[in-house]
């Protein structure tokens, strides 16, 4: 698996995911866990969006959209 996005939390992180596995694009959170360490860790860039190495333009694509939607069009299930 090859990481495609580092999100700052677990909302972004888990909103990327959705939108990755509704295209059919397996996804695993790297340090989904590990916020509860905060105060050991650091506070942002634990979670890593992670798929499998032939789906990685696909993800990087759609990442990308997503990252310039207006904030009007915006929607997490769409």
């Amino acid at each position: 698996m090859i990481c495609v996005f580092e999100a700052n939390n677990s909302l972004e992180a888990n909103i990327i995911k959705s939108r990755l596995e509704n295209e059919g694009i397996n996804v695993f959170i790297a340090g989904e866990y590990l916020q509860g360490g905060i105060g050991e860790l650091p506070a942002m860039g634990l979670m890593r969006i992670m798929v499998d190495e032939i789906y990685e333009p696909r993800a990087r694509s759609l990442i990308e959209q997503w990252q310039n939607m207006k904030e009007d069009d915006w929607h997490p299930f769409a």
